[in-house]
This record gives structure tokens, C-alpha cells and sequence, in this order.
């Protein structure tokens, strides 16, 4: 998984998480993504550090204005691209869903404009 790819696919879970509870926490974020413990301890310290994410002393993983307005934009074309592959292809949901979470991460700003078009 590319960096940018990994990033975004933990500010995404980050705030789908907040948006289902109050309190999100490091092992919440492991079990959503069926990742290890240390290796989402090393993303959300990395977010730490740039800004994205900020952990409070109770442990609870807070988005900062960076970081959601990241979250927000790669949960917008997921649910877009989501959409229209339902709507137009006639794909399955779960399959809809599951190629969306992958082009997510790397379709164009031309090409998401077209599909936010329609």
C-alpha cells in the first residue's frame, strides 16, 4: 500500500469511527482495518507529527482541521465513485464498495469532477 494510499485510508477510518462514537482509540482503528496494534501505532503517530490527528491523554484519537478536512474529501469520492458504480453499472454493493475504497486513492481531480457531474 502506497504511503498517501495508507494515510488516507487511516484519516478515513478515523472519522468513520467518530462519526459511530464519541471515543475512538488506537485498537479501535486496528479492528476496523484488521491491522496490527503496532503497526497503526506507528500511522497514528506519524499523523501526530504532521498535524493530521492529535491523541489526548485518555487516549482518545481527535481529527484536527487538516486531517478531516483529508478525511472528509477521500470519504466524499469513496461514496461518489460508490454511487455511480451502483447507479450506472449495475455493480453489486459490496463489490461497488470494495473497488471504490481502492480508486479512492489515486483517481484524478479531472476524473472525480466528471463522475461528481453526473
Amino acid at each position: 500500500m502506497h504511503v498517501d494510499e495508507s494515510r488516507e485510508m487511516y484519516l478515513k477510518t478515523i472519522l468513520l469511527l467518530t462519526q459511530e462514537s464519541d471515543f475512538v482509540r488506537s485498537v479501535d482503528v486496528a479492528n476496523k482495518l484488521n491491522y496490527s496494534k503496532p503497526s497503526v501505532s506507528r500511522a497514528v503517530k506519524n499523523l501526530v507529527l504532521d498535524g493530521s490527528i492529535e491523541v489526548l491523554d485518555d487516549g482518545n484519537i481527535v481529527l484536527l482541521p487538516e486531517g478531516l478536512k483529508e478525511a472528509e474529501e477521500v470519504k466524499e469520492k469513496h461514496q461518489i465513485i460508490k454511487n455511480v458504480f451502483i447507479k450506472y453499472l449495475n455493480l453489486d454493493e459490496e463489490i461497488a464498495d470494495k473497488d471504490a475504497c481502492r480508486i479512492e486513492h489515486v483517481i484524478s481531480e479531472e476524473t472525480f469532477a466528471a463522475l461528481k457531474k453526473l
